[in-house]
């Protein structure tokens, strides 16, 4: 989340209706208001950090660990906005009912316990509120932590939204509070059964050692995992959410035999996940981010052949972990810029190469993934977008991304049994395929029109172009 956009000053969902209310009466209002789903949640008056929120529209599968292809949400998402275009999102992914997941503090929501003891659950009631209502599996992502855990300031007003400041981990001395309140949003939220601790091992980099902090991290992870299990065992959890980055063969901190026509895995990255494999004291699945590109924002050999990379790692960490569960937190297969914005590409091309890249996680034996920032603040040029902005009642509109992770995750969810299928000889280095016994997703990787023979069918693709077939 952090190094590939972060969300800073998250919205403030106040109760302003009664401001000029006689101090009895509110005394009143607010008990009568905590009676209520979502009550409370005033920012730095809620105590009871263990009330039950809200229940969900359906029971969940409780034992399962994979949730399929989703998405993330960010700053700005469908449970704000027009109320016409946040239902047209509702109805939109009612139907899809994809997987949605949430962080506890930053990126749409507020600071959790901005004093020891004292919650503001505000903004993360109105997002599982959204995701229920919407039909999706809900999913949590433990990041980031209140400023009083990590050396900062307590209080309601004092929160640091800075990148420096939300990037910054809990010090050893406060992981057991960091746990607590991982414990506490589990009980307010009963029907999330899937948890995922800590982002990108942000602020566990060891700066005197040069490496990560990965005996830090799986102390921590540890303690979370033992806490949330204490609230229901059937809860799931999964960590420990590493940046798989990739560079220069050449580079000195490169893997020399975890490499391939995409570059060379960074063994610092390597020694830090087999730590925490070896140190963790269980895990239902495991969770990695990373891109396809080096960290040189190299593409090897090109775009789409980048993508190997995506299923390399996807192999090499179910080998690790005796099969686990695979779940890609983020992926990205287009390099940003200075701004950490991803605008370079056309819309057509940006969606073939996440189609490659979607191929090649499930190929790699991935079960779920979920893309990063579905929504901008407002406008209507919103480059890789699941839906336009909600900002006013024309948004909440499906554009191309959508359609791509809702089919795949349609076509190819946990359980899929793939099948291999035929391509022409001459078609073979110009497309992608994946297939089951039902559906086959072909993609076109190249900058032109192509006529390709795919499962016995002929056909032309546009540059390109994403073509499912129905078997």
């Amino acid at each position: 989340m952090g190094r590939h956009g972060w969300n800073s000053g998250a919205r403030r969902w106040r109760l302003t209706a009664l401001l000029g209310v006689a101090v009895a009466a509110l005394a009143l209002i607010v008990t009568l208001i905590n009676t209520l789903p979502g009550g409370g949640s005033t920012a730095g008056t809620s105590r009871d950090g263990d009330k039950v929120h809200g229940t969900p529209a359906s029971p969940p599968d409780e034992d399962r660990p994979e949730v399929g292809w989703g998405f993330t949400h960010t700053q700005y998402s469908a449970d704000e906005g027009s109320d016409t275009a946040t239902e047209r999102v509702e109805g939109l992914l009612s139907k899809s009912q994809l997987p949605q997941d949430q962080a506890i503090m930053g990126w749409g929501a507020d600071n959790p316990e901005p004093v020891k003891g004292r919650y503001d659950f505000g903004a993360l009631d109105r997002r599982i509120d959204f995701v229920r209502k919407s039909g999706g599996t809900p999913v949590i992502t433990l990041c980031c932590s209140p400023d009083w855990m990590k050396g900062g300031k307590s209080g309601v007003d004092n929160t640091d939204w800075s990148q420096a400041s939300l990037e910054t981990a809990p010090q050893p001395d406060h992981y057991a509070d960091f746990a607590a309140l991982a414990a506490t949003v589990a009980k307010r939220y009963p029907d999330v059964t899937h948890f995922i601790v800590w982002n990108e091992f942000k602020g566990f980099w060891n700066n005197g050692k040069q490496r990560w902090d990965y005996e830090g991290y799986t102390q921590l992870y540890n303690l979370v995992y033992k806490a949330l299990k204490k609230v229901n065992p059937k809860i799931m959890v999964g960590g420990p959410y590493l940046v798989m980055d990739s560079m220069d063969p050449r580079d000195p901190n490169a893997s020399g035999t975890f490499k391939g026509g995409w570059g060379a895995m960074d063994q610092r990255i390597i020694d830090a996940f087999d730590y925490w494999n070896k140190n963790k004291v269980g895990a239902d699945f495991v969770v990695v981010d990373g891109s396809s590109y080096t960290n040189d924002d190299e593409l090897l050999p090109n775009e789409f052949g980048a993508t190997d990379k995506l299923t390399a790692v996807s192999e090499w960490v179910r080998q690790q972990t005796n099969d686990l569960p695979l779940w890609w937190a983020e992926y990205y297969v287009e390099p940003a810029d200075g701004n950490d914005d991803r605008k370079g590409w056309s819309e057509t091309h940006r969606v073939a190469v996440q189609a490659a890249g979607l191929i090649a996680m499930a190929k790699g034996g991935a079960t779920s993934g979920f893309y990063w920032n579905p929504e901008e603040e407002k406008g209507t040029n919103c480059a890789g977008c699941l839906w336009t902005p909600t900002d006013s009642s024309d948004g909440g509109k499906q554009l191309p991304m959508y359609d791509l992770v809702s089919r795949f995750d349609a076509a190819f969810g946990p359980g899929t049994k793939f099948e291999t299928v035929s391509v022409a000889a001459d078609d073979v280095p110009n497309v992608k395929v994946l297939a089951t016994d039902k559906k086959v997703l072909v993609v076109n990787t190249l900058d032109r029109q192509i006529s390709a023979k795919v499962d016995g069918k002929q056909f032309d693709m546009a540059a390109y172009g994403v073509k499912w077939l129905i078997r």
